[in-house]
């Protein structure tokens, strides 16, 4: 739990850097691009007092200052209309159309948009003569390109961030399953070898007592209950390996499981196994998926305290095969329906909080399948679902 919690402070270190740097950007470029746009409008200012001097130019005017502005402008998008609206002149421009015609439509459209956005000079080209009626020019202007990239950046920037976010929590739960799986290998290689001796004694005991005992009743009871450790530590030996699935009748596996625990139970859990005629031939590593049936039984049991109903269920349905164990325990609420298959959680005073997690890996991992709460009520009980592709 203490890996867990350290996880799930890091993802929200992380997080919570990544919205004040996204923050932090967007607030410094916002200021950084209003600072370039009042510096552009001051530019085309001048530019537009460079084009009235032009207009009002004799040959007695020096115009290599006026002329050097204009010329200087190479990335503001500036369009100079007349009075009439017609278009005098235009620079840094990209167009589309083909022809003049249709270009100076485009540009004219262009200048309409700048026009209607408040970016635009007028030129009074009469001023201070009140002899003559009013004549004018309109520059109409638009936003550099590097101001609309500098505008844009941010947002780049913010999804730049994300995605760093996204690929570092992925690889911390990438690490953390890695060490989850070496713990997994490790402790079941290790219980399956520690089990190993003592059984192959037991054996051997069993052996000696049905020579010497050959019609004593409990010697076949003890060879069973022997035989039952030999399955639990093929079953750890098996955990962390990749074990090869073979054909298996779904519902002789099943029917395997409930009668062993419908024996080491107490009278008062009423066990109910509901199995389809035709039998249910699925790929799997029996002794594994036992387990796993036998995880959810044993849950529901302690679920209901010792008394109540348990109903296993197999079935057939499109495109995969389906085992659901129902009981009448306590239930879980809803919040925790993912929660239970999480490793170390537990709602009992005694217990890993294992079992469920170890199901999990077992039908995803080495069945390709899916386990899930199907439904649960507090106080009620719960339907656990198992789901099988058909290969």
């Amino acid at each position: 739990m203490q890996w867990v919690d350290r996880i799930r402070q890091v993802k929200i270190l992380l997080v919570v850097m990544a919205v004040i740097i996204s923050v932090a950007s967007l607030v410094v470029s916002h200021f950084l691009v209003k600072d370039l746009s009042n510096e552009e409008r001051n530019n085309m200012g001048v530019w537009a007092e460079a084009m009235r001097s032009l207009n009002h130019a004799d040959e007695n005017t020096d115009l290599t200052l006026v002329l050097q502005v204009i010329n200087g402008n190479n990335t503001i998008p500036v369009i100079v209309l007349d009075q009439a609206g017609n278009v005098q002149t235009y620079r840094n421009l990209t167009l589309k159309a083909v022809n003049k015609a249709d270009s100076l439509d485009e540009v004219k459209r262009m200048a309409t948009v700048m026009k209607q956005a408040g970016q635009s000079v007028r030129i009074d080209l009469n001023a201070g003569d009140t002899l003559q009626h009013p004549d004018y020019m309109e520059i109409c202007f638009d936003e550099s390109i590097m101001l609309k990239r500098l505008a844009s950046y941010p947002y780049v920037q913010l999804g730049v961030v994300l995605v760093f976010v996204v690929v570092a929590i992925f690889a911390l739960l990438s690490s953390k399953k890695a060490e989850q799986n070496k713990v997994w290998v490790g402790l079941s290689k290790e219980t399956a070898h520690q089990l190993g001796t003592p059984i192959s004694s037991l054996m051997a005991w069993v052996e000696i007592l049905h020579e010497n005992y050959p019609d004593d009743e409990l010697i076949p009871e003890m060879n069973k209950d022997v035989k039952r450790l030999q399955i639990i530590a093929e079953r750890f030996s098996k955990i962390g390996s990749l074990p090869e699935p073979q054909p298996e009748n779904l519902n002789e596996v099943v029917d395997h499981v409930m009668e062993y625990i419908s024996r080491r139970t107490s009278n008062k859990v009423v066990m109910d196994c509901r199995l389809p005629e035709q039998p249910l031939i699925v790929r799997m590593s029996a002794p594994l998926f036992e387990w796993v049936i036998e995880n959810l039984c044993k849950n529901a049991i302690d679920a209901m305290n010792g008394q109540g109903h348990i109903v296993l269920t197999a079935f057939e349905e499109s495109g995969c095969y389906v085992v659901e164990v129902s009981d009448t325990g306590k239930g879980i609420s809803k919040n925790h329906y993912n929660s239970v298959f999480t490793p170390g959680f537990t709602t009992k005073k005694r217990g890993w909080g294992l079992g469920l997690s170890l199901a999990k890996r077992i039908i995803e991992e080495y069945h390709k399948g899916r386990i899930f709460v199907k439904n649960s009520e507090v106080g009620k009980g719960t339907t656990f679902r198992i789901e099988l592709k058909k290969q």
